[in-house]
Formats: structure tokens, C-alpha cells, sequence
């Protein structure tokens, strides 16, 4: 029997509803819910129950490969573990986590670096049907506070020491009295140690409270209230993004795949680590990004999928010295976003080495517009435009595109659907993989009435004919910085800012930087007879255990800031007075 299309049901549950078997309206979540349900794109797999079913297949494969430069980073040697070593150890943490108190449905906030521990910990919290919140190891005090107090933290699992300085005893003071820490390494004396043992436990935790349905992850993004705002995902949100990657990436079983961001958002996530183990792939780390330590990686480990800044790419492809020593023959697709591609850089790549460029366009919220060979086979076209999945005009083979919903509207007025080319307007979108809502219901009037999320994010319609297939990005509607690939809230850092006590109004924008993507730019009011530097802004906010990838990197004194007739402050003029650095 082929799938009903969401029309199709919509039409098919309100002929039930007329005779009276269904009460439910079409856009109902639970409706939704049902249709992906009934359509066997959500099922009952959870993390662990997948990597098990790995790990009985090819118990001794190797699984997980620690970042060679483990030593530099956490003081200990890195390993090599195999699927049956990665079970053992994590059934004996989620032993340990549980004896100490870790429950069903509690949230524990975790700040790993991209390291053995860290993969095992999702493992054991997933057997415990607990919640993992993982925030990037560039968070401060301020902002590990703010999270710990949205989830209701039960307790905090850090690691003692990263590159040689304390990290997880440099943020206990954010924490309430109440949230036990945890520490791989060596803990400061409030601290209980956690570590990897990876014999046979001597008790599994077979009768797991974990489900599909329930929530098992809660990343973090920046959004305009100014706050950093918990995004609740389920296992079956997850595995349903994860068909975006294996449509557009289809790997071998047991390949390598090389992941370098950090393992607290969809990049990392649904880009590797939950396709990982549906693979039997081998899965390994790299943090924070190195370049030298990368390219060892690549040919040392014969890596066939991965994922790399745009300039980090464009160096490499510029750089003929380092194509002659450095084999990168056995890569066969280089995932890259967070700021546009280059066409020569696209095209470069598929000409000299035959490599896949893969242009991603994702957000923990959901959107998953990935654009490989198959959905943009025109490598220049690729670099700049996006598959516009979920259309029904639209045909695609990728079965993400046949799921994810979109659709452009005017900026105002979401009633009204843009279907001309050249148009901006915001995307929303719907979906198996969409997530159903922010941590504490965060955000007002975040979906619209047919249970679309309004993503901030613009887009048009490339053009007419063929590229009527295809999406270009305009913008960011939210006004988020994205340094390095990092969200920066500009409302967050308006109110620290602000509170220095030689400024009387302060606000920031992003301009534009060749390496970084974007940088922060303060533009300060000041009080009457003070003086302000840089240094002391920096200064300032390291008092507040602000997270340094934040910090400004240039500063305008002005007389009065930029507002418009709601006395909101206009940030486009503010970024359109900088002049080249």
C-alpha cells in the first residue's frame, strides 16, 4: 500500500471526524504525530537499542577513535574502543550514574570535549532513559548557570581539566547546592570521579525506562529573547533528521567517518553521531578543530566522510604544497556550512580530488536542507542553493525530502505563501523531525496555525524552470552572530554589556570576518566622563564568566544608538557604519 501524503490523511482523519471516529483538528500535534506514526518514519529505536544491535553484529569493530592530541587535552592517552567495549563501559557508567541517583526523565547538563567519554555518556544516559544536555566546553559560568536553573539539573558531569587548566571546577560556583557534579579526570574534592571501565559489567541495565517518544536530548540555541533557549528532542526526532544524511552521504557499512564540531548540536549529531552505529561505522573525534591534527586524521584513518569550515576548505583546495602531502584519495564526501560555499571552492573539490562537497543547512529546531550530488548536481549551483524538500510539486529520491515540510511567507504576514522566485520571506517548517516546542515553552507564537515552525530564517525561490527546484538563503531574520560557527545572541550580550559601569547603552552586531565567518562589533554609549577600552570590556566580562568566543573584538564609542520607531535598536545600520578593519 503506498503512503498516504499529509493531504491525503488530513482528508482521510476528517472523514473520520465527520462520522464521528476522530475529534482530533489536522493540525493537532497529535495528529502529526500519528500520520508519522502511521507512516513507520517514527518507530521505537532509541540510541542505545541501535549501538546494541551494532555491537552484536560486529562486537569487535572498531567503534570510537579518540582525538590523537587526547594527552594535550585531557591528560590521558588516547584509545581505540571497540563496539563491545563501548557497551561495556557504558552499561558500567550507567550503573554508577543511576546508584547515585540518576532517574528516568532527569536532566543532566554535561560540558565534555569530543573524546571517548563523551560518546559513552550519551550511551549511558540513553539506558537510563535520562535526559543529556550537552553544552559546548566555551561556556562560562554565566551561562552554565542559566541552563542548569531552565533544566532543573540533577546534576553536572564535566571533565576536571582541558588543555591543562581546570574546566569543570571553574563553573561549579553557577550551580545550585543541590546538583551533584560528576568529573572524568581528576575531581576537585566536591566532585565524585567518573571513568570508562570497559570489562563485562557485572549487572546491565536491561530494563531500560527509555522510549522513543521521550525526550532524550535538550541542545541549546540563541534565539531573540536574548537568553539561550533548550531545544527537547526525542529519539525518533532524531533518527528522522539522521535520513537527511543518509540519503545525501550514503556510506559503506563499517566506514570511517571524522567529526570535528563539538557534540552539542545538529552538525554533530545528526550528521554523525546518531548515523554512526546504523552504519557500524568507525567514529573518529577531533575538538577543538586543529588543522594539522585534521589532516593526520583524514589519511591515518582513511576517513570517507566529514565535515569542514567553508575557509578551512578553501585554504586546503589554495594550498598545492599540501596536496602533495597530504593523501586525501579515500575521502569521498566533505560536509561543510554556517556561512555560503564558494562555487570554485565546490567545483575544485569534485575536479582534483573527486571529493563530494556537501553544502548543510541545519538548526537544532529541525530545518535539514542538505544539498549533495543526487538533490543539486551542479557543483557551482550547489555551493549557493538549497533542495527545496518538502514541496509537493517538487519530486525528490532523498526520503528526507519526501517527509520535511516548508514553505515561504512574507515577512509579516505568515497567512500569505510566497510561490514567486526571487522573493524573500521566512521559512517555516513541519516534519517528523521537527522539534514540538522550546524548554518551558521559551519563545511566543513560535509555530503557526498548521503546526509549522517559524524558523527566522529567509530564503527565495532560486527562479524559474529548473531552479524553481532549489532554495537560496537571503538572511537571518534573528539577527544572530554566528563566529566560527557558534551562535552569539546580540540581545544576551546587549544586557551583560551593558551593565559596565562606564556605559550607559550598549549594543552589538556581527561583521563580516574571512576565517571566523563573522565577528562581534560593540558599539557603546558612555556615561558622562568615562572612558572605555576594549581591554576593559574583556576584563569586565571575564568577571562575569562570559564565554570567550562572545567577547567583542571591536568597539565604537557613539553619542546615541540607532532605534527605530518601537525603540528597538536597528542593527543593520549600526553593522552598515563599520568600515573594513
Amino acid at each position: 500500500m503506498e503512503p498516504l501524503s499529509w493531504f491525503d490523511y488530513e482528508s482521510h482523519r476528517a472523514n473520520e471526524r465527520i462520522r464521528g471516529e476522530s475529534t482530533m483538528s489536522m493540525s493537532d500535534r497529535e495528529t502529526r504525530h500519528q500520520y508519522y506514526r502511521d507512516q513507520g518514519w517514527w518507530d521505537d529505536r532509541t540510541l542505545h537499542s541501535v549501538f546494541d544491535a551494532a555491537a552484536d553484529a560486529v562486537p569487535d569493530r572498531v567503534a570510537v577513535v579518540d582525538p590523537p592530541d587526547c594527552e594535550t587535552l585531557i591528560g590521558r592517552p588516547p584509545r581505540r574502543l571497540t563496539y563491545n567495549q563501548v557497551q561495556n563501559a557504558s552499561h558500567n557508567l550507567a550503573y554508577t550514574l543511576r546508584e547515585a541517583g540518576v532517574k528516568p526523565g532527569r536532566a543532566v547538563l554535561v560540558q565534555l570535549p569530543n573524546t571517548a567519554e563523551l560518546s559513552v555518556l550519551y550511551l549511558a544516559l540513553s539506558r537510563l532513559g535520562a535526559i543529556i544536555s550537552p553544552v559546548p566546553m566555551q561556556y562560562g559560568r554565566h551561562e552554565i548557570g542559566h541552563m542548569a536553573r531552565e533544566l532543573d539539573a540533577v546534576c553536572f558531569i564535566g571533565q576536571s581539566h582541558f588543555k591543562g587548566v581546570p574546566a569543570a571546577s571553574g563553573v561549579a560556583s553557577a550551580l545550585d547546592k543541590s546538583v551533584t557534579r560528576f568529573s572524568f579526570g581528576s575531581p576537585d574534592d566536591k566532585a565524585r570521579s567518573l571513568a570508562l571501565y570497559l570489562a563485562k559489567p557485572s549487572e546491565r541495565i536491561e530494563e531500560s525506562a527509555a522510549t522513543a517518544d521521550k525526550i532524550f536530548t535538550v541542545c541549546w540555541t540563541s534565539g531573540t529573547t536574548g537568553t539561550p533557549k533548550g531545544v527537547p528532542r526525542t529519539h525518533q526526532h532524531w533518527f528522522a533528521q539522521v535520513v537527511a544524511i543518509e540519503d545525501t552521504v550514503p556510506l559503506e557499512d563499517g566506514e570511517t567517518m571524522l567529526n570535528p564540531f563539538p557534540m552539542t548540536n545538529m552538525a554533530a549529531l545528526s550528521g554523525f553521531f546518531f548515523y554512526w552505529p546504523q552504519v557500524r561505522a568507525t567514529l573518529a573525534l577531533h575538538h577543538p578543530f586543529d588543522l594539522p591534527v585534521f589532516l593526520q586524521q583524514l589519511v591515518q584513518e582513511d576517513v570517507a566522510y566529514t565535515i569542514a569550515p567553508p575557509a578551512v576548505l578553501n585554504m586546503f583546495l589554495q594550498n598545492e604544497e599540501l596536496h602533495s602531502k597530504v593523501d586525501i584519495s579515500g575521502v569521498k564526501y566533505i560536509a561543510s556550512g554556517s556561512a555560503p560555499l564558494d562555487p570554485w571552492m565546490v567545483s575544485g573539490f569534485k575536479e582534483k580530488f573527486g571529493i563530494e562537497i556537501i553544502n548543510f543547512f541545519g538548526s537544532n529546531e529541525g530545518i535539514g536542507l542538505c544539498g549533495g550530488p543526487n538533490e543539486v548536481p551542479d557543483t557551482e549551483q550547489r555551493a549557493t542553493l538549497f533542495p527545496r524538500f518538502g514541496r509537493p510539486e517538487i519530486e525528490w529520491q532523498n526520503r528526507f525530502g519526501q517527509r520535511f515540510e516548508t514553505k515561504l511567507v512574507e515577512w509579516e504576514n505568515d497567512d500569505r505563501e510566497i510561490t514567486e522566485p526571487g522573493v524573500p520571506g521566512e521559512i517555516l517548517i513541519r516534519g517528523p523531525n521537527v522539534f514540538d516546542g522550546y524548554l518551558n515553552d521559551a519563545g511566543e507564537g513560535v509555530f503557526d496555525a498548521d503546526g509549522y515552525f517559524r524558523t527566522g530564517d529567509l530564503f527565495e525561490i532560486a527562479g524559474e524552470g529548473d531552479l524553481a527546484r532549489f532554495y537560496r538563503f537571503k538572511g537571518r531574520r534573528k539577527e544572530l552572530i554566528i563566529r566560527g560557527g557558534m551562535n552569539i545572541s546580540p540581545e544576551e550580550l546587549d544586557g551583560i554589556i551593558s551593565a559596565h559601569p562606564a556605559i550607559a547603552e550598549a549594543a552589538v552586531c556581527g561583521y563580516p570576518d574571512a576565517t571566523m565567518g563573522e565577528k562581534v562589533a560593540l558599539f557603546a554609549v558612555l556615561k558622562p566622563g568615562e572612558s572605555l577600552t576594549l581591554d576593559d570590556v574583556r576584563a569586565f566580562l571575564t568577571e562575569q564568566g562570559v564565554a570567550k568566543f562572545k567577547w567583542p573584538e571591536r568597539l565604537e564609542i557613539v553619542d546615541a544608538l540607532p532605534r527605530n520607531p518601537l525603540n528597538k535598536v536597528v542593527r543593520a545600520e549600526l553593522a552598515a557604519r563599520l568600515k573594513p578593519a
